[in-house]
């Protein structure tokens, strides 16, 4: 309420100022408070909705996107309609520790996500007339190997891991690992493999011959085996483990090299199979320890039996024996000489010495070879199984040999593990020592600092 004379503000004197006070209704006051409520209340509203809005078509892009992919992955991956299937297998090969070394975890790292055909169970029972005993191919400690066909008609070899077996589980997954990284035609193919409930199993190419060892130690089929074949067998079996100790993406060591897992196709070509207890080295990496040493006797480097060291030179010393085995048709664990105190490795060593190692030839395979080239492989077979690991040579200097006749081949020095059996030991052991087996574990109970 104005009681003075009214007067313009805007002319107002500035100096000192005037209080202005304006009475209004409570009504009036409260109608103001309400419309500023109100206009926060629509803007918060507003906000969140248009958030809500956003998170909507962000989560609807984000499942499309998802669908797609695995829609993909099942196309590429393929061989089944089962929900989920895919992802647990890989996560049962993924998400398990294989390589239990220090040394060996830096190279897994480097190993990228698989990318293997998965086999669905009713496609493997097809093809193998759900494991028919007709279909059965051999067996070993991991289970039983079937041939199979599948319906576009490709044959197939498949290694089905025991089921009331707890072993073999981190050699499945470790032959899985590394076979699918590596690719020669002297290394055995994978296919793929199938992983539901509680069978595992590994699906390879189909080799008509099956292995080295039912040719080699069987007295009927060892005469289709003539030199020129044997040759090559030797000079196959190099080159894949040149490939895998040099040439391949990883440095790999196979471990288990044997007469049984060197698998013959239609042509007699061999190719080296089970990677089971394969191993990766790094770059620069030349050797390593384990306190589990695994692999077959009468194929072992001293080394390796003994103090558990492995490395490119155990594989070499494999060869070895391997080779020797290939030129004499006979096992190197089991075999004795006369008065029985030397091995084959020994045997060989012998005749080297006395300047008669043609006798060691085979004669199912008569005198349809050249001495030359036999006297040559005798002598590179010689140098691999040398006792010091250091001695032997690489599988790169291994194939020159082999393969180049003027190459320079240096004297051997004496081999290891040239010990016969025991003074007390009967015939009758040693027809069971004849057996060929695979060594689970070894445990080292002395060890030295290196």
């Amino acid at each position: 309420m104005w009681s003075g004379d009214l007067q313009d503000i805007r002319q107002y004197p500035k100096d000192g100022g005037q209080d202005l006070y304006v009475r209004l209704a409570a009504s009036d006051v409260d109608d103001i408070e309400s419309a500023g409520g109100s206009h926060k209340a629509k803007k918060l509203v507003m906000v969140v909705g248009i958030s809500a809005a956003a998170a909507v078509v962000f989560l609807a892009l984000a499942f499309y996107f998802q669908h797609k992919k695995r829609k993909f992955k099942r196309i590429l991956t393929g061989m089944t309609e089962q929900r989920g299937f895919v992802e647990r297998s890989q996560d049962f090969l993924l998400n398990e520790v294989v390589f239990s070394s220090n040394r060996e975890q830096s190279a897994e790292r480097n190993l990228e996500e698989l990318e293997l055909p998965l086999f669905d169970i009713n496609t493997i029972k097809m093809a193998t007339n759900n494991f028919s005993e007709e279909n059965k191919l051999g067996e070993g400690g991991f289970g039983i190997v079937y041939r199979g066909r599948l319906a576009e008609g490709q044959e197939i070899a498949v290694k089905r891991l025991s089921r009331n077996s707890g072993q073999g589980i981190g050699e499945f997954k470790n032959e899985v690992k590394l076979i699918v990284k590596v690719q020669h035609r002297n290394l055995v193919l994978l296919f793929g493999c199938c992983i539901e409930m509680e069978e595992k199993m590994l699906v390879y190419e189909y080799m008509e011959n099956r292995s080295l060892d039912s040719f080699l130690f069987d007295k009927s089929k060892r005469s289709l085996l003539n030199w020129e074949r044997r040759f090559n067998i030797i000079c196959g079996i190099a080159k894949g483990l040149l490939y895998l100790h040099h040439d391949s993406r990883f440095k790999i060591i196979h471990r288990d090299l044997k007469a049984s897992n060197i698998l013959l196709d239609k042509e007699m070509h061999p190719k080296i199979s089970d990677f089971g207890m394969a191993r990766i080295f790094g770059t620069n990496q030349t050797e390593a320890n384990t306190l589990r040493v695994v692999g077959t006797y009468g194929y072992m480097a001293p080394e390796y039996a003994m103090d558990g060291i492995f490395s490119v030179k155990s594989d070499v010393f494999s060869f070895g024996v391997l080779v020797l085995e290939i030129i004499s048709g006979k096992k190197n664990r089991g075999f004795y000489y006369e008065n029985n105190d030397l091995n084959l490795l020994g045997h060989a060593w012998k005749l080297w010495k006395e300047g008669n190692a043609l006798e060691l030839v085979d004669s199912s395979y008569g005198d349809s070879y050249s001495p030359p080239q036999v006297i040559r492989c005798i002598q590179v077979g010689l140098l691999c199984v040398q006792e010091r690991a250091e001695d032997r040579p690489t599988m790169s200097s291994v194939v020159l040999m082999l393969t180049s006749e003027n190459a320079t081949i240096p004297q051997p020095k004496n081999p290891g593990f040239c010990v016969g059996r025991a003074p007390n030991e009967t015939d009758s052991s040693s027809s069971k020592q004849e057996e060929s087996f695979t060594v689970n574990q070894v445990t080292v109970t002395m060890l030295d600092a290196r």
